[in-house]
């Protein structure tokens, strides 16, 4: 295994020779807090967490064994999340003036969880006080660009080489504490309702993990965040799909630590990479020579 890109705030781990054309995306799996941030909080650690996808890079992270890449993030969605357009701002948040191209009407915004997010969590309120604008663009600027432009390039490397690119993007899910067990899925796949990805691939994914006894729904509760359907466009070549799994599958969430359950998650995702590093990636069309930009 190499680290062909690798930076203190997320790295790219890369096979040494990647043998599909499949890239793994993990952005809400980073635990590495700055002090900064956490002196302007309300809230615990532990509430902070609540937040992140939690262990989801570590399923993963034997697809580098499989021959494909898996990008993940180091710092914690709820001090940025690259899974938002990258200006959905909250004007109540903070100081200063936001500026004019700024998204501060999306539902995410007014639900508290834009790019910089107001809340954590069962929709606790972060911040002690406003925060200056400056330091949020400055966020942006130093975490969510640099991570969009790594993920770019390496999905147009991908696609240079084997024509098409798929990315698939890891998440996880509440399982909803307190609700019976046999209403909850286990997977959440999001195509943004057949427009991200072939239907090829949802297909075999779903088919994959309901071999090995999984609940998995589509498109419901989730169809997929901003980087399914920034990135998704098959058209060209470039497929996006959105994986949620159930944290009740492989951690404890009230105590925030993994459970023996996650070797056998990970096995399943496993199993699912060898099987897309089987698959044929020509019967994914259509598709066009031009590079991934």
């Amino acid at each position: 295994m190499e680290e062909s890109e690798t930076g203190a705030l997320f790295d790219i781990l890369e096979p040494r020779t990647i043998c599909a054309p499949f890239l793994f995306n993990s952005p809400h799996s980073g635990d590495d807090y700055p002090t900064e941030f956490l002196a302007t909080s309300r809230l615990s650690l532990r509430d902070l967490r609540k937040s992140a996808d939690l262990f989801v890079d570590q399923i993963f992270l034997n697809v580098i064994e499989r021959g494909l890449p898996l990008m993940r993030a180091h710092f914690p969605r709820s001090f940025l999340d690259v899974n938002r357009e990258p200006y959905e701002l909250d004007p109540k948040m903070f100081e200063g003036r936001i500026p004019a191209f700024a998204n501060t009407r999306s539902l995410r915004v007014s639900s508290g969880f834009g790019t910089i997010a107001r809340c954590a969590g069962e929709a606790q309120d972060i911040y002690m006080r406003r925060i200056p604008i400056r330091e949020a663009l400055q966020r942006i600027d130093t975490y969510y660009l640099p991570y969009h432009a790594a993920l770019r390039r390496r999905l147009s490397t991908i696609h240079r080489k084997f024509g098409r690119a798929f990315l698939i993007d890891c998440h996880s899910m509440p399982s909803g504490l307190g609700t019976p067990r046999t209403s909850v899925p286990d997977i959440v796949l999001g195509d943004r309702y057949g427009t991200s990805c072939a239907p090829e691939l949802i297909d075999i994914v779903e088919h994959s993990l309901r071999g090995h006894g999984l609940n998995v729904h589509r498109n419901q509760p989730y169809a997929g965040g901003f980087i399914t359907e920034h990135y998704g466009n098959p058209v060209t070549g470039l497929h996006a799909l959105q994986i949620e799994i159930n944290r009740s599958l492989y951690m404890d969430e009230t105590l925030q630590r993994a459970h023996s359950g996650i070797g056998t998650i990970t096995d399943v995702f496993m199993d699912l990479a060898d099987t897309l590093v089987a698959v044929d990636a020509s019967l994914f069309q259509p598709t066009i020579a031009a590079a991934a930009e």
